[in-house]
């Protein structure tokens, strides 16, 4: 398909202060003469900013990656992801048409949008406030059908449902994003048939909803202030970065969990994620790229790391607390309620073993911290040292 600039552009672009900071980080991950790797973040983060592609927008990218102007617009017309006309001032609605949604109802939200919207995709409705089109596969489709507007997704939608959400985001409100039939994530309509277990307790809302009612980015011309810059690439250079707050960092880890463990053993006992796992027959031979040597020796049989969790000296750990009462770990800044867990399940339930870690000590901890050298950084032994006094 023949994809062309837009006839109207604005006389000029710029990006946010923010928008910049994140850009210019985004450029040094790349060495001298290779900036240009960037060109497809930094045209996405002029399109978060300013809902699409204008020339002005895509010609700014290339000076600052010191493209020639035409490459730039090789990319931002190859990429059916750019916008290179105007969209939706409140929301832009991506239909997902592929064979699942298809099946299972998006005709009829494709009608919905051509009633409500405009008779035509890519077109702007009457009062220039929202905008669709038709997509291929959005990779939902168990909840088809369904929809992205703005970053998130809204599934298992009927033509009711989604008329309605136009209509509460015409009126201002952001609905929270997923299943829209009372549905958790993905699971059989019908109920958990598996994993019931972990059904009780769960969270309030599914991961991916929940982080977009946290940040509220649904549908938001992005700034650059919605989260904290965090480039940690730049550590090794000796440029400037941006430190996450515990808080921050607290969050990412949530999201981030890491590797599953071994079936049957919990991840603090043995590190060794599913895929590296001991195979249990001839059909399921080990991994290729497991560790050669004496695992005990070479990973350490506390973690089964190899990237030197077996380092420093073990601090003195106690089953449970001391009569019974744990000391508050959250009192010291930078340890959340998920790394108190963590502490508590390890064995340190008080101030005063915090504060009697030394340099080996510390080493033994933080290498099983996803977040290294945290324990130095914000002066956990100290904090401790004060609050075991008070």
């Amino acid at each position: 398909m023949l994809r062309r600039l837009h006839s109207e552009q604005p006389d000029s672009f710029a990006f946010t202060d923010a928008n910049r900071r994140w850009a210019e980080a985004q450029i040094k991950k790349y060495p001298e003469g290779r900036q240009a790797s960037a060109i497809i973040p930094l045209l996405w983060r002029a399109q978060e900013q300013e809902g699409w592609l204008s020339r002005p927008a895509i010609e700014h990218v290339a000076d600052m990656l010191g493209m020639a102007y035409i490459r730039a617009l090789e990319v931002a017309t190859f990429y059916f992801m750019f916008q290179l006309q105007p969209v939706g001032s409140v929301a832009h609605v991506q239909v997902c048409g592929t064979l699942s949604c298809m099946i299972c109802g998006a005709e009829d939200l494709i009608g919905v949008c051509k009633d409500k919207i405009a008779p035509k995709a890519h077109a702007l409705s009457a009062d220039g406030r929202f905008s669709w089109e038709e997509v291929e596969c959005l990779g939902a489709c168990a909840n088809a059908p369904m929809v992205q507007i703005g970053k998130d997704y809204y599934e298992d939608l009927t033509a009711e449902s989604l008329a309605d959400l136009l209509d509460r985001l015409a009126a201002g409100e952001v609905p929270v994003p997923g299943p829209q039939n009372g549905r958790y994530a993905s699971e059989p309509k019908s109920g958990l048939t598996s994993l019931k277990e972990w059904e009780e307790g769960r969270n309030e809302r599914n991961a991916s909803a929940a982080l977009a009612t946290e940040i509220g980015d649904t549908i938001r011309r992005i700034d650059g202030t919605e989260v904290p810059l965090v480039a940690p690439w730049l550590r090794d250079g000796g440029a400037d970065e941006s430190v996450p707050s515990p808080a921050e960092e607290e969050r990412i880890e949530q999201s981030h969990p890491g590797p599953r463990p071994s079936k049957g053993q919990p991840a603090d006992a043995t590190g060794v994620t599913e895929q590296e796992a001991e195979a249990a027959s001839r059909a399921k031979p080990r991994s290729k790229t497991d560790p050669v040597g004496d695992k005990a020796a070479e990973m350490g049989a506390a973690t089964g790391r190899d990237d030197g969790a077996t380092k420093g000296t073990e601090p003195e750990r106690l089953e449970g607390p001391r009569d019974g009462k744990a000391d508050d770990l959250k009192r010291i800044s930078g340890i959340g309620p998920r790394i108190e867990a963590m502490l508590n399940e390890t064995g340190f339930w008080h101030f005063s073993q915090i504060a009697s870690w030394g340099p080996a000590e510390i080493a033994w901890v933080d290498s099983r911290l996803s977040f290294r050298g945290r324990i130095e950084r914000e002066g956990w032994v100290e904090q401790a040292t004060s609050l075991q006094a008070d």
